[in-house]
């Protein structure tokens, strides 16, 4: 069905307006009911608008413990499955993983079959850092050179996918 009311005609018997401005699903739109009520919420406004911040509030706090479970390693949330929550964080790490290794094929190269268990203990309990993907290997690389397991770079290595076969096609000139 694609959402929009169907003519009267085409109505399934016993439908009625009401339903049908609701998308013919039974509960749906019931924001759409409540949305012709705003005589009767102006009254009661003061009240209301105080519970709706109460309550975003609320969500923002409990979407922020979620957050912060999955990527910095926190404590799960009351109500949400640990072990779920640490598959998910696991997941997210071995994205971390996949675009670092994309990125900087050198360090994978440079620390072999030590890559993944060596960016695990680095992103485990860290989220990733303001700047992104770019900021990540950035630090994952300098985090290694400060351990010793990675040479020194030249200064110039901006972060970027290895040259491919079709590089030399987009050189500029």
């Amino acid at each position: 069905m694609s959402g929009r009311p169907l003519p009267e005609r085409e109505r399934p018997e016993g439908e009625d307006r009401r339903s049908a401005a609701q998308g013919g699903r039974p509960g749906g739109g019931a924001e759409r009911a409540g949305a012709g009520a705003g005589a009767e919420r102006a009254g009661a406004a003061g009240g209301e608008a105080e519970t709706g911040n109460a309550a975003r509030e609320a969500l923002a706090s409990a979407q922020a413990e979620l957050l912060a479970s999955l990527v910095a390693g926190r404590e799960a949330p009351p109500g949400f499955d640990r072990q779920r929550l640490r598959v998910q964080e696991y997941s997210l790490i071995a994205k971390r993983r996949r675009i670092v290794a994309r990125h900087r094929p050198d360090l994978v190269e440079a620390l072999g079959g030590d890559f993944a268990r060596e960016f695990e203990a680095y992103a485990r309990g860290r989220p990733k850092p303001p700047g992104g993907s770019h900021a990540d290997v950035r630090d994952f690389a300098e985090r290694l050179r400060a351990a010793g397991r990675l040479p020194e770079a030249p200064a110039d290595r901006e972060p970027g996918p290895a040259p491919g076969r079709w590089s030399r096609l987009f050189r500029r000139r």
